[in-house]
C-alpha cells in the first residue's frame, strides 16, 4: 500500500509539472500566463488568493528564504516594511515554503510535493487561478477537493504539518474556493488588470520616458495641483477662475482623505512586481503605501472634475494633465490599471460631493421676478458706459467693453469726478452702464433710479457682490442681456437721513452695517494700497477686534431698548445660505431687509463668527436674526462710523433703515 501510494503521488507530481511547464507561455488560444515562479512572484499571488496549485521543492533554495508575514494568510510580503503596510504592526519572519503552504492551505489550494532539480526554479512554483477563452485554464475539468481532501493529498505527497497554523487553517470555516463563482470573476478581472498591467510595461512609448516618470513625480502630495491653482487663481484673469481653483483644491482635499483614510486600509493590495517595467520608467524612490486604489489619480480626477464643473474652459486645460497623471502611475510600473481607474472614480465623487455642499455658480439661478422690459441695444447703441478707473480690475474691463459693445460710448473718469459723469451719461443715453465695484455701482443705482433708466451692470471691483446675485460674471454676460432686454427691478435699500449735508436719504444695494465692520473698512482701505487688499483685510480684523468696544445703541422707536451690540447688519433682501457658503440673493425685490444683531460681551471674534455660521431667521445667546421691513436707530454716539456697501461715513443721531421698493431696473442676462 505504501509504494502504491507513494508511486501515485509520483505520478502526479510528474503530471502537474507538465502542467506548469506548459502555463508558462500563453496559450495557442490567447489565454493568460497562469504560472509563476519565484518568491516574490507567489507572495504576491498568495496576497490575493490567485494560488490554485503549489508546487514545492523543500530542498529549493527559496524554500528556506526569509518573507514576513501577519496573523492574515494574506498578510504575507517579501520586506517587512510592506507587511507593515497591510495593516500589520508586528509582522515576524517565518520560512516562504511554510507561508506559502498556510496561505494555499487557507484558500483551498492544493500542495504537490515535487522532485529536487525537476520542478521550478529556486523550488517555488504555482498554478495560478485565472481565465481564458471561457474556461478555467488552471483546472480542465474535474472535482476541486475541499480542504479535508487536500489535506490527505498533502500528506500523501510528503508535507507535514510544519506548524500549528497549518492546522488551524485547514479546519478554519473561513476556508473557501476561490473559483466558485464569485472568485472565478474574481480571478478573471485580477488576470486582465495583470495582463494590461503587462502590456503597457511592454509597450514602448515614444517621448514617454523623459515626461510620464517626472509628471507622476510632480503630483506627489498634491504639489503639481496646488501650484495649477495657484496659477489659475493668479493669472486667471476672472473670478471664475479662482473659484475653479478653489473648488479643484477642495475636492482634491476629499479625495485625497478619503483614499489615505479609508481606501487604502480597507484593501491591502501590494504594489505590483516591477520585472516587466524598464529601469528607466521606474520611480527614484518606490511608493511604500498599499496600492488600492491610487491615490495620486484620485487627486488628479478630483482636482480636475472640481476645475470642470466650476469653469469648462479651464477644465478643459486641465483635464489632459490630469489623465497623463492617471497613466503615469500605470506606466512606471507604481500601480495596477483597476488602482487607476477606482482612483479616479473615488476623484470624481469627491468632487461631485463638494458640488452637492457648495453648489456652482450655475447651480444659483439668477433672479427671475420681477421681470422688467428694458430698451434692446444691441452692439450697446444707446449705451454709454462710465468707468471707475480706480477700481479694482475696472481699467481691464473697459477695453472688453469696447470690443464688445463697438457702438457703446465709454467714458473713463477719476473717482472725484464720477458723480458729475454719471448724471450726464443718465441724461444722454437710453441706458446707464457702469463698470466697478460694489461702491461705485451704488452711486450708479442711485443716479439711474433718479432719471429712470435703466442700469447695466460690467463687475470691474473686487468682490462685485451685486452683479453676482444678478447672474453676471463676465462682460459678455451683461451684453447677452442687453441684446436681448431682458432686466428685473430690484430694490434699493434706504437710510433716513444720508450722509449728505442737506438730509437727504443714503442708499445701499447690499448692505448696511454699524459696530466693528465700519472700523473694519477704515482701516482696510487705509492700508490695502501699502500692502494688498487681503493682508490689508486680516490686518485690520486683528486691530478691530483687539481694540474696538461694544456700540451702545436704542433699536427700535417706540419699545426699543438701549442694549450693547458689537455689530448691526441689514441686507437689502434675504441671503440664502448654500453649504458653508457666504449667503447669495434669490429675490432682489423681496422688500425686506435681512437684519441681524451680534450681541455686546466677551470674545467678540468668536460671537461674530458664530452668528455669521447661523445664518438668517435664527437666535442664540449671542445674536438675533429677523426679517423687517424697516428698523429705528438711535442714541449713538458722536463719531460712530456705519458702513453702506463698502463706503464709510459718520452716522447720525438717530436714523431710519427701510426700503424703496422695486425703485431700480437691471439688466439682467437669462440662462445661456
Amino acid at each position: 500500500m505504501e509504494r502504491a501510494r507513494q508511486a501515485h503521488a509520483r505520478k502526479q507530481a510528474a503530471a502537474e509539472l507538465e502542467r506548469f511547464r506548459a502555463a508558462r507561455a500563453p496559450s495557442a488560444d490567447g489565454g493568460t500566463v497562469v504560472a509563476a515562479e519565484g518568491v516574490p512572484a507567489l507572495v504576491d499571488a498568495a496576497r490575493e488568493h490567485r494560488i490554485s496549485e503549489l508546487l514545492v521543492d523543500p530542498e529549493g533554495p527559496d524554500a528556506g528564504r526569509e518573507v514576513w508575514v501577519g496573523e492574515e494568510p494574506d498578510q504575507l510580503a517579501v520586506r517587512r516594511t510592506d507587511a507593515r503596510y497591510l495593516s500589520e504592526r508586528e509582522p515576524f519572519a517565518a520560512r516562504a515554503d511554510d507561508e506559502l503552504l498556510r496561505s494555499a492551505a487557507m484558500t483551498g489550494a492544493e500542495a504537490i510535493r515535487v522532485p529536487p532539480d525537476a520542478g521550478p526554479a529556486g523550488g517555488l512554483g504555482a498554478l495560478l487561478a485565472a481565465v481564458a477563452a471561457g474556461r478555467d485554464v488552471t483546472r480542465e475539468g474535474g472535482h476541486r477537493p475541499g480542504p479535508r481532501a487536500l489535506g490527505s493529498a498533502r500528506r500523501a505527497a510528503g508535507f507535514g504539518r510544519r506548524r500549528a497554523g497549518y492546522s488551524r487553517a485547514m479546519s478554519s470555516p473561513k476556508a473557501h474556493d476561490p473559483l466558485r463563482a464569485p472568485g472565478r470573476i474574481a480571478a478573471w478581472l485580477s488576470a486582465r488588470d495583470r495582463g494590461l498591467f503587462h502590456s503597457v510595461a511592454t509597450r514602448h512609448w515614444p517621448g514617454a520616458d523623459r515626461v510620464l516618470p517626472r509628471l507622476s513625480h510632480g503630483a506627489n502630495h498634491g504639489v503639481l495641483w496646488f501650484g495649477a491653482a495657484a496659477g489659475m487663481a493668479a493669472f486667471g484673469g476672472s473670478t471664475r477662475a479662482r473659484r475653479a481653483a478653489a473648488r479643484g483644491v477642495a475636492s482634491l482635499a476629499l479625495a485625497s482623505l478619503t483614499v489615505n483614510t479609508v481606501g487604502k486600509r480597507s484593501v491591502r493590495r501590494g504594489r505590483p512586481v516591477l520585472d516587466a517595467v524598464p529601469m528607466i520608467r521606474q520611480l527614484k524612490r518606490q511608493p511604500i503605501t498599499t496600492s488600492f486604489p491610487s491615490g495620486h489619480s484620485a487627486s488628479a480626477a478630483a482636482f480636475a472634475t472640481g476645475v470642470a464643473l466650476e469653469s469648462k474652459g479651464w477644465g478643459a486645460v486641465v483635464a489632459p494633465v490630469a489623465a497623463s497623471v492617471a497613466f503615469s502611475r500605470v506606466y512606471t510600473g507604481a500601480h495596477y490599471p483597476s488602482d487607476v481607474l477606482v482612483g479616479a472614480a473615488l476623484g470624481i465623487g469627491a468632487a461631485f460631493a463638494v458640488r452637492g455642499l457648495v453648489p456652482t455658480r450655475a447651480q444659483i439661478p439668477a433672479p427671475g421676478r420681477p421681470y422688467a422690459e428694458a430698451p434692446v441695444l444691441p452692439d450697446g447703441r444707446g449705451l454709454v458706459v462710465v468707468v471707475n478707473k480706480r477700481s479694482g480690475s475696472a481699467a481691464a474691463r473697459a477695453a472688453a467693453v469696447r470690443d464688445a459693445l463697438p457702438l457703446a460710448e465709454v467714458v473713463e473718469c477719476e473717482p472725484d469726478e464720477l458723480t458729475v459723469t454719471l448724471e450726464k451719461a443718465a441724461q444722454q443715453g437710453r441706458a446707464l452702464g457702469i463698470c466697478g465695484g460694489d461702491g461705485t455701482v451704488n452711486r450708479a443705482a442711485v443716479t439711474a433710479a433718479r432719471h429712470r433708466v435703466p442700469l447695466a451692470v460690467f463687475p470691474g471691483g473686487t468682490l462685485n457682490h451685486f452683479a453676482y446675485d444678478l447672474g453676471i460674471e463676465e462682460v459678455q454676460d451683461t451684453c447677452r442681456a442687453l441684446a436681448s432686454g431682458d432686466a428685473v427691478r430690484v430694490d434699493l435699500g434706504r437710510f433716513t437721513p444720508g450722509p449728505g449735508p442737506d438730509g437727504e436719504p443714503g442708499h445701499f444695494l447690499n448692505t448696511f452695517s454699524l459696530g466693528v465692520y465700519p472700523e473694519l473698512v477704515r482701516i482696510r482701505e487705509h492700508w490695502a494700497p501699502r500692502i494688498g487688499g487681503w493682508p490689508a483685510g486680516v490686518l485690520a480684523a486683528v486691530e478691530v477686534l483687539r481694540a474696538e468696544r461694544p456700540l451702545d445703541a436704542t433699536i427700535g422707536q417706540h419699545k426699543g431698548r438701549r442694549r450693547a451690540l458689537w455689530m448691526l447688519f441689514a441686507g437689502n433682501g434675504m441671503y440664502q445660505r448654500f453649504g458653508p457658503t457666504p449667503g447669495r440673493r434669490l429675490d432682489l425685490a423681496d422688500g425686506l431687509l435681512d437684519v441681524r444683531v451680534v450681541h455686546g460681551g466677551r470674545l467678540p471674534g468668536l460671537r461674530l463668527l458664530a452668528a455669521a455660521l447661523a445664518g438668517p431667521l435664527s437666535r442664540s445667546p449671542v445674536h438675533a436674526a429677523q426679517r423687517l421691513r424697516r428698523v429705528w436707530i438711535s442714541g449713538l454716539a458722536p463719531g460712530t462710523l456705519l458702513a453702506y456697501d463698502g463706503e464709510v461715513a459718520e452716522a447720525p443721531p438717530e436714523f431710519l433703515i427701510d426700503k424703496a421698493d422695486e425703485a431700480l431696473t437691471v439688466y439682467r442676462p437669462l440662462a445661456p
